[in-house]
């Protein structure tokens, strides 16, 4: 790298400097708030896609607070002791990708480990938004180093922002020891008009302000611009009010360009003692361009070649160079968070070098935090169910194998939006009942309240910190936070979504609170882990699955009542980690039919295979727990399981029947929902909608009756 240049010869290069920062700010700083601006409006234009102005307003906003401010290593960008930058307005990512440019951020390897290879470099920006690059269209996370998450949708990484806050706490107060306060680190958001009206932002800036984050900051811009035009065409709220109102602390700077501003009112969010913080930031989205206010940068569309020369000479830049990084730049980041992080870094590794040595057993368990791990003990407590013909409820089963794995996995931390006594999701053992509450910030139990978009994108927060993370609720309540379980499983991370309540079994509730298409939608979601167990065996084994799935997991449990089969004579319950397996074999040969169910219809499934077994029709009946695991098994597994010789296929699901088709093929049937459910007792809601052993065996002899007609017989 070059030396950084001196005042003059800066003037001398850019005679007309103006980054529009009022007060004393040094001409390099200047310099380099400019050349976050002009990487964004080229590389947009070069894409011909993307968002400009909002990087070019912000762009002192994100300098100030890296380079005055931020505790981050550009060095070694996962060190656990950094502060966490959270950009929630996605779309304006050239922002960070700038910052993870000019501050020369180190790319990692899979074990987290420096690679010495940028995480962004200035061929990537040069490539945003096509194909391979570092920079695609939003963050994400796994993709490009120094992304703490997957933004995009917007609110998301507020609710994020929120579970790292959350992890801070819990992490501090379980592991600090005096002299060693190895977690203390701050999280920061950006944020933007859309964001804000985000109903999943007020869920978790309620929740935060509730449990006194105040090593939370949010960076509101405050630009009154969305897509469509002014926000006075849809929002005049006060965020102001709003947050005062959440119990935060509540800050104002008047122009996003005053860089002694934005950091005294960062310094002034970390002395706000119980309270965490929201600064609302004055901005005009495309700062310096000349038609800024009327349409491209309102509708995110690239300025065009004679826009941004235009904007160029007013930041007094060359008018013709494209992607330019004037020398000192990078050496001028290099002296701020640069060395600040490193030095913090390796303070922080040379603390925890003599952590470990004094505190071995704590030592060891934040290792396994930091590397993703769970203890090599996790499953010790788990233990076969007796064979009980009237059995429990898959979720009371549930709650006893999540409290067996608990105890074991000291960083598992979960909760439910306020349905833990129905979802059975109370960690209840000795040591393990306390709350995370602004007094007991080593609590396990999470209490979301009502908030269940929230409580789903907090937990990616605290995957991303390393905690097991779990949330619970009803089955159709997945509608209200499928944003944030999409988003899991494209960022890969172990959250574990329990559910209950899982079918028409819900009964008196009715059509509401009967979930029929979740399911369905669920499973569609690439990555994500679909288990519903059909007894308390099977909750176990489908447990063991969850918790060594690479990335997200639904467990969807019952209700009702599900007995606890006998084994003597059927498939042990462990295939259920393969995802199907043979319940219970035909009788007197090779079989001439397949039943195949999930969840409490296995019993159904046995019930009709005795009833065909008396009219000489040889029936396997196959669990199904879980369509993705089966896929991932190889093809003589799943042709032994679902023999291809056998076309006689019958599904039996209390929800629909949309996919059931890849396992049951042309000639198959279902005993699925085709509508809504209804009001009543369960076994009435059942037999009404034809949940019982005799339409099941009707459903049989049609598979059977459509094969013989295919085949001429």
């Amino acid at each position: 790298m070059s030396v950084a240049p001196t005042p003059s010869n800066i003037f001398k290069t850019f005679p007309n400097l103006n980054a529009g920062t009022p007060g004393d700010v040094p001409l390099i700083d200047a310099l380099a708030i400019n050349t976050i601006r002009t990487l964004a409006m080229d590389a947009v234009q070069a894409a011909n896609s993307g968002h400009p102005g909002t990087p070019m307003a912000l762009a002192p906003l994100a300098y100030a607070l890296w380079q005055r401010v931020l505790r981050f290593d550009p060095a070694d960008p996962r060190w656990p002791g950094r502060d966490r930058f959270v950009l929630s307005n996605g779309h304006a990512c050239m922002l960070l990708y700038s910052m993870l440019h000019l501050s020369a951020t180190q790319a990692i390897d899979s074990k987290q480990r420096p690679t010495g290879q940028p995480a962004v470099s200035l061929d990537d920006i040069k490539g945003f938004r096509q194909l391979h690059t570092k920079c695609p269209g939003h963050p994400e996370h796994g993709w490009t180093s120094g992304i703490e998450t997957t933004t995009g949708p917007l609110g998301q990484g507020l609710a994020n922002s929120v579970g790292m806050a959350i992890a801070e706490k819990w992490l501090a107060a379980t592991y600090n020891r005096p002299g060693f306060e190895l977690f203390q680190y701050r999280v920061y958001a950006i944020c933007g008009d859309g964001c804000m009206m985000e109903g999943i932002s007020g869920e978790a800036g309620s929740l935060a302000g509730h449990l006194q984050l105040d090593n939370l900051v949010w960076m509101y811009d405050n630009n009154h611009i969305t897509i469509e035009g002014s926000t006075n065409l849809a929002y005049q709220d006060d965020p102001a009010v709003r947050y005062l109102g959440y119990g935060w602390n509540v800050l104002r700077v008047g122009d996003v360009n005053d860089l002694d501003a934005i950091e005294r009112e960062l310094r002034a969010g970390e002395s706000a003692k119980g309270r965490p913080t929201l600064i609302i930031v004055d901005s005009h989205i495309g700062w310096g361009a000349p038609t800024r206010q009327d349409t491209k940068e309102a509708h995110g569309e690239p300025l065009g070649e004679e826009e941004i020369k235009k904007t160029k000479r007013v930041y007094g830049w060359p008018e013709d160079a494209k992607f330019l990084v004037p020398d000192g730049v990078m050496e001028r980041f290099a002296e701020g968070v640069g060395a600040r992080g490193r030095q913090a870094s390796l303070a922080w590794k040379k603390l925890f070098e003599a952590y470990s040595a004094k505190y071995p057993k704590e030592a060891t368990e934040l290792n396994a935090i930091f590397a993703g791990e769970l203890p090599s003990d996790w499953d010790k407590d788990l233990v076969a169910f007796p064979a009980d013909a009237k059995g429990v409820g898959s979720r009371v089963s549930g709650g006893k194998v999540l409290n067996a794995i608990a105890k074991r996995v000291p960083w598992m931390i979960g909760g439910s939006a306020d349905l833990a006594p129905s979802t059975k999701t109370l960690m209840n053992f000795e040591g393990g009942t306390a709350s995370f509450q602004p007094t007991s910030y080593a609590g396990r139990n999470m209490h979301f309240g009502i908030r269940e978009h929230a409580m789903g994108a907090i937990c990616s927060g605290l995957a991303l910190s390393g905690m097991r993370p779990y949330c619970s609720g009803f089955l159709i309540f997945t509608d209200y936070m499928r944003g944030a379980m999409r988003l899991s499983s494209i960022m890969e991370l172990p959250v574990l979504h329990i559910f209950t309540h899982d079918s028409i079994g819900v009964g008196e509730d009715g059509p509401t609170h009967q979930p029929i298409e979740q399911l369905a939608g669920l499973r569609a979601v690439p990555g994500m882990c679909v288990l519903r167990p059909g007894d308390a065996n099977e909750v176990v084994e489908c447990y063991r699955a969850a918790m060594t799935h690479h990335g997200p997991v639904v467990m969807a449990l019952s209700r009702q009542d599900l007995p606890t089969l006998d084994r003597t004579n059927m498939g042990k319950a462990d295939g259920c980690r393969r995802g199907a397996y043979v319940l219970s074999e035909a009788a007197g040969g090779a079989p001439q039919a397949l039943l195949i169910a999930s969840g409490s219809e296995i019993h159904l499934a046995l019930e009709a295979q005795a009833i065909l077994a008396k009219e000489s029709i040889r029936v396997r009946v196959v669990s199904m727990p879980c369509w993705e695991l089966f896929e991932q098994q190889d093809q003589t597994y799943r042709d032994e399981v679902l023999p291809p010789t056998v076309r006689v296929r019958t599904a039996v699901e209390m929800a629909a029947d949309f996919g059931w088709e890849r396992w049951t093929g042309l000639d198959g049937t279902t005993v699925c929902m085709r509508s809504f459910g209804a009001s009543a007792p369960f076994k009435v809601v059942a037999k009404h909608f034809g949940f019982e052993a005799a339409t099941v065996v009707k459903a049989v002899k049609e598979s059977m009756a459509k094969v013989a007609r295919s085949i001429g017989r």
